[in-house]
């Protein structure tokens, strides 16, 4: 029998992320007596306790190592995968995707993929998908560029009034098709500000909503515009694609995510964004509601706690949590941390290999 958590109570969409779990010492635990080896029987028994320390305290049950992946794959109808650490990482496959994806396709499995990176439009993400050898349509992926636009479809934005976009392509080419009328994004990267004596800086009165994603195009110009519109504009939205703290851009590092310039922002206008990505439930409500999906059919794979993970139990779906990103083991079981999936494994590829033990 698939044992899982029970859900945690819904938080409202507008909820900010939670902090990510604080960063722990790799390889060592310390003991009473000094720092005890990681390998040491004394070091085992040491981390059990403390995560049964830090369960008792949050309430969470530490999260199982996934051993039967069939027993998991034949309780849900769908899975969503996140893409950044969990599909690829930059521009390169992680090792047994293709094989995995198939093999869930033949099983009859409905597969979604949810990224919280907001540069790409849902085509552009279709000829990533594409690029890397999967075949993945365009109805089956879901960026939270596209979670921006659709959210303002979802309130009846006003179609007189326009949206000042620091972001990327992705976001611009999602209001475009929704029929919205936007300004900004990468080219008010070039824009600077001469701070001269008795300067005024102009801005749109008409714009209606601020739309804060990933920008490598990020300056100063863009968070004195922002900040102009949502201060001075009555009732203008402040709408945050996601507030990672982190992203792939390369294989070979973590980069600032998103979450660094909805941060800038909330610091100069003091008020909390909107969040339509991870882990806010907007994007799985719109999802479930668009298949036809009950959530507790729902297994939500991802590599970010504070993200993936939390918006699978804000769902109400079953958690999976892979290693193959942002999130070590250590991390998972620091006792800093509360959010606890259901399960976690190295890989999805893992999926191809975990078997019950036979008797």
């Amino acid at each position: 029998m698939l044992l899982t958590r029970a859900s945690p109570t819904l938080l409202p969409s507008t909820s900010a992320s939670p902090s990510p779990p604080s960063a722990t010492l790799l390889g060592r635990s310390r003991g009473r007596g000094g720092l005890v080896s990681a390998s040491s029987p004394a070091a085992g028994q040491h981390r059990q306790v403390r995560r049964s320390v830090m369960a008792a305290a949050t309430g969470a049950v530490p999260a199982a190592k996934l051993e039967d992946a069939d027993a998991l794959i034949d309780s849900v109808e769908t899975f969503i995968f996140d893409c950044d650490g969990v599909i690829w990482k930059g521009d390169k496959l992680i090792d047994g995707v293709p094989e995995t994806l198939d093999m869930l396709r033949s099983k009859g499995k409905r597969l979604v993929f949810v990224t919280n990176n907001s540069t790409k439009s849902r085509k552009q993400y279709g000829k990533k998908f594409e690029t890397l050898g999967l075949n993945v349509n365009e109805e089956e992926i879901f960026a939270s560029s596209f979670a921006a636009a659709a959210y303002l479809q979802s309130i009846d934005f006003p179609k007189d009034k326009k949206v000042y976009v620091i972001g990327e392509d992705g976001i611009l080419k999602e209001l475009e098709l929704a029929g919205f009328q936007h300004l900004g994004g990468p080219s008010d990267g070039d824009k600077k500000i001469e701070l001269k004596p008795g300067f005024y800086m102009e801005h749109d009165k008409d714009v209606g909503a601020v739309v804060v994603g990933f920008d490598r195009y990020f300056n100063y110009y863009k968070v004195q515009y922002g900040t102009l519109c949502i201060r001075e504009n009555p009732g203008c939205l402040f709408i945050a694609t996601n507030r990672d703290a982190v992203t792939h851009l390369t294989d070979a590092q973590e980069w600032a995510g998103g979450g660094s310039m909805v941060g800038a922002i909330l610091g100069s206008t003091k008020q909390e964004p909107l969040v339509v990505g991870k882990p806010s439930t907007f994007m799985m409500d719109y999802l479930a509601k668009k298949f036809g999906i009950t959530t507790s059919q729902i297994c939500m794979v991802g590599d970010r706690l504070d993200t993936d993970i939390l918006f699978g139990q804000n769902g109400g779906c079953k958690t999976l949590l892979v290693l193959s990103g942002v999130t070590s083991v250590q991390m998972l079981q620091s006792p800093d941390n509360s959010i606890q999936p259901d399960f976690y494994t190295n890989q999805i590829s893992d999926f191809l290999t975990l078997k019950a033990a036979t008797v």
